[in-house]
């Protein structure tokens, strides 16, 4: 059974934030204007005492890593690279919301089957993100690692599926694959489900 951690509301706090991009300046946006945005190439600073958000692509997680002083390596996903680097009670965040244009604010993934949203965070800083998500009107759940992991798993086993149909039709969007294709969408949750579980 999923656990949710209650935490009292948070109000936002000040954070540094890799990545300059859609989501990066999403998140920049829901705060007080005390964040500090790092560029590629910029070094996040060691006396920064908030949480550091990666905003970036897989590819640059190395970098990002290497240009963050090792007293703050905290935050990210991808549970292989985090234990390869140590870091495996990092704090994460499962983003279920779509950012469509830099500039624009960013679209809460509720569904009609999760109407009170799918994204989650846990970890130490866990907190802090769902306060500026909420501050941004998204939402977000805090849970505990296991109940996260869950998730995690969940997600991918989504995501695999509807990009292998989508890919299986021509690069279909996954709008279309949801619409059009539901019914293969499920045979691959549960080839892939069985797999994994």
């Amino acid at each position: 059974m999923a656990t949710t951690v209650t935490v009292p509301p948070t109000k936002v706090a000040p954070a540094v934030i890799v990545g300059g991009g859609r989501v990066g300046r999403a998140l920049q946006d829901m705060g007080t204007g005390q964040d500090l945005l790092v560029r590629r190439g910029e070094s996040v600073p060691l006396n920064f005492e908030g949480p550091i958000f990666v905003c970036t692509r897989n590819d640059d997680l190395e970098s990002v890593l290497q240009s963050t002083p090792p007293s703050r390596w905290a935050n990210g996903m991808l549970e292989p690279w985090l234990q390869s680097k140590g870091l495996s009670d990092a704090s994460q965040v499962l983003a279920y919301f779509a950012v469509s244009k830099l500039g624009e604010s960013p679209v809460d993934g509720r569904t009609d089957t999760n109407p009170e949203g799918l994204t989650a965070a846990f970890g130490k800083w866990a907190s802090v993100v769902a306060a500026r998500l909420n501050a941004g009107g998204l939402s977000c759940k805090v849970l505990d690692k296991e109940a996260f992991q869950k998730q995690m798993l969940e997600k991918l086993i989504w995501i695999c599926s509807v990009m292998l149909v989508g890919a299986r039709h021509g690069g279909v969007s996954v709008g279309v694959v949801e619409k059009e294709f539901r019914s293969e969408v499920s045979f691959a949750i549960d080839i892939f489900s069985k797999l994994i579980c």
